[in-house]
């Protein structure tokens, strides 16, 4: 028709029209999937965010918690006087049951019903351990009674909660030197072994309840090879568990520079 432009212009021209378009549109289709799908570069993780992966920035602690001076616990202070004095055979242990109480563990302690948390007037266990009366003191004669730290550290015990505490013994520093008998390895005796090797009929026939008597056993072998549970010799403490590892590098130590009345 006269005037009209052939269909070939009119696609040109709209195609011009469309070109700067199409050429948008393509640069978007072709970047869209690095916004989409690429993973970002990665960035140091925040310790404080719980998040992300832990990062374990310290080296482990293979040590328990220390032992604290003015805490009592009962696996290391209580229950080693109760094995000595009262948890023995024709007492307080899991056979003989004497009154149909066993004293060997904290959970036997505390079933018992001889001992009230925080309260020692409730408190049975306290109030025969410091008796006067023989007929009603425990431990009974001819066994000795308990001595006055002995007691302390149970009536401290029990006002702190009679709790089931424990704590590591060879936390930090074990230092064997210049170790004393009157300081440190009289203590241990006191409450690991006097309540079975002392009186008219100690145990085995072995007193240790004088220096004299525990020099003899220290310079013969025969108390360090109780304390360290060696072949041939009775494991003591009996029927516990052995010392902690650095209360016998002292007592071995102590030993070996003559166990002298020090």
């Amino acid at each position: 028709m006269t005037g009209s432009r052939p269909n070939h212009t009119r696609h040109s021209v709209l195609y011009q029209a469309a070109l700067p378009a199409l050429l948008v549109l393509m640069g978007w289709m072709i970047f869209l999937p690095a916004c989409v799908h690429e993973p970002m570069d990665p960035i140091d993780p925040d310790p404080m965010d719980t998040t992300q992966n832990p990062v374990d920035t310290l080296d482990p602690d293979p040590m328990g918690d220390p032992c604290l001076p003015d805490v009592v616990y009962f696996e290391k202070d209580v229950l080693p006087i109760l094995r000595s004095n009262c948890a023995k055979s024709g007492c307080h242990d899991a056979i003989t049951q004497e009154k149909d109480i066993i004293l060997d563990s904290y959970a036997n302690v505390m079933k018992s019903g001889e001992v009230r948390p925080y309260d020692l007037n409730k408190s049975d266990l306290y109030e025969v351990i410091r008796e006067n009366d023989p007929d009603k003191r425990m431990p009974p004669p001819p066994n000795q009674p308990l001595t006055t730290d002995q007691i302390d550290i149970i009536k401290r015990w029990i006002q702190q909660g009679a709790k089931n505490l424990t704590c590591d013994e060879t936390a930090g520093i074990c230092d064997t030197t210049a170790v004393s008998f009157a300081a440190f390895v009289a203590p241990v005796l006191q409450t690991h072994c006097i309540g079975c090797h002392s009186g008219g009929a100690p145990s085995g026939g072995i007193l240790l309840n004088s220096h004299a008597a525990v020099q003899t056993v220290a310079l013969n072998g025969r108390l360090a090879g109780a304390i360290t549970h060696a072949p041939g010799y009775q494991p003591m403490p009996r029927g516990s568990a052995r010392l902690a590892d650095c209360t016998i590098d002292k007592i071995k130590a102590w030993i070996h520079h003559g166990a002298l009345n020090n």
